[in-house]
């Protein structure tokens, strides 16, 4: 039988998603618990591979398994199994034509970045930071010229694995809340670095390095050089992955709450 998974984890605490032959990562430990609870070793199938830092509040992943268990037990028996900022949110079983790579068909990622004169600290590692105070208005009118249908190799990384640059941005945006700048793209795949490099270049745009118009103009260059440098990996998450109607996933997890500090 085929399970899927919805899955959370807190990027700053692996070394990515993909298994290594170190085991330090989100893949190794969550297939480490599911085999101990399946009795046989299982491989795991993601949606979209994440690079070290960078969190998930809904990673949906599969995994095949001759083990005949509750559903319940691929959820608290799995996280029982876990020590480390990962976790099991829900658990379904699907049929064989699922693949949780292949069918999704779009993705949503947020970048929370904290734009204060001094660094988080109980934050640290779950948000970005950029000390120079930032303008809403610039970045709300450059992001915009990101939505449709563009070559994104202006912000591709040079190690890129993807087959085309091509890729369609259904919605861009940024709000602002309280000393948080939200980053939101939602589009139906993202090149390696893409988001972290469009954030780095809407900075530009919000420290008044450069006007709002600027950032269309890089995009249709299609030239790395003249963008902005890749943010750090800090302040983003995957948080969320569609698929065809016909598959009746949980919809948990498809916009991330903005953390807060807690009250004291």
């Amino acid at each position: 039988m085929r399970i899927a998974l919805g899955v959370e984890y807190a990027g700053n605490a692996f070394e990515g998603w993909q298994s290594q032959r170190h085991g330090r990562t989100v893949q190794d430990a969550l297939e480490r618990a599911i085999g101990l609870i399946a009795g046989h070793p299982v491989r795991l199938h993601c949606a979209g591979r994440t690079d070290t830092g960078v969190h998930a509040s809904i990673q949906v992943a599969h995994f095949d398994t001759f083990a005949e268990r509750p559903v319940s037990s691929w959820v608290r028996g799995v996280n029982s199994r876990l020590t480390v900022p990962v976790s099991v949110r829900w658990a379904l079983e699907v049929d064989d034509t699922f693949h949780a790579r292949f069918l999704a068909c779009a993705r949503r990622y947020r970048y929370i970045l904290h734009n204060s004169p001094v660094r988080p600290a109980l934050l640290a590692g779950r948000v970005g930071w950029f000390h120079p105070p930032l303008e809403l208005e610039p970045m709300s009118a450059a992001i915009g010229a990101l939505v449709g249908r563009h070559d994104f190799s202006a912000f591709r990384a040079a190690g890129c694995q993807a087959k085309s640059p091509l890729k369609i941005m259904h919605q861009a945006s940024v709000h602002r809340d309280g000393e948080y700048f939200v980053f939101d793209f939602y589009a139906n795949a993202f090149l390696h670095h893409m988001v972290r490099n469009l954030v780095g270049a809407l900075v530009y745009v919000g420290k008044g390095h450069h006007p709002p118009q600027w950032l269309g103009e890089v995009l249709q260059t299609g030239d790395r050089s003249r963008a902005a440098p890749t943010f750090p990996a800090d302040g983003l998450y995957l948080c969320g992955v569609d698929y065809p109607d016909r598959w009746s996933l949980p919809g948990e997890g498809r916009i991330i709450r903005l953390p807060r500090l807690p009250c004291v």
